[in-house]
């Protein structure tokens, strides 16, 4: 084999380690990252979650506050009310960037420049009962 050969042959040879050892840490990186949804978690937990426990547990406390009346990354969540009935929120909560061309989502999302996770993967029910706790909440 003459010089060239040899290191084109080097090259593939270390490119199809590096490709094998990619394939092989993505599977273990996509196991470790794969979270039980809410569901799961009160099925495997054998108690049903409270909606303030579901929503410290999809990181809601985490922009809205402990207390969900808002802080320098995400508007207050009292008087809801006033803007949603309950099917309009709990489309918004599974996919919120088809409403955020309207104009108080607009000016929220200049405010606060953080963007609204979509909660698609989310069972219905329990969107269901995040968005009655929302909505009962008075400002």
């Amino acid at each position: 084999m003459t010089k060239p050969q040899i290191w084109i042959a080097a090259v593939l040879i270390l490119f199809f380690i590096l490709f094998f050892l990619e394939k092989s840490t993505k599977r273990s990186d996509v196991q470790q990252k794969s979270e039980p949804t809410v569901t799961q978690q009160t099925q495997q937990s054998g108690q049903a979650k409270t909606p303030e426990q579901m929503m410290a547990s999809l990181g809601c406390t985490g922009c809205h506050g402990a207390d969900l009346s808002g802080t320098n990354m995400a508007p207050s969540l009292h008087g809801v009310s006033r803007f949603w009935t309950r099917d309009a929120l709990i489309n918004y909560l599974r996919n919120p960037s088809s409403y955020m061309s309207t104009g108080r989502l607009k000016d929220y999302q200049a405010k606060y420049q953080i963007m609204m996770p979509s909660f698609n993967n989310i069972d219905v029910k329990d969107l269901g009962k995040i968005a009655d706790y929302l909505l009962s909440l008075k400002k």
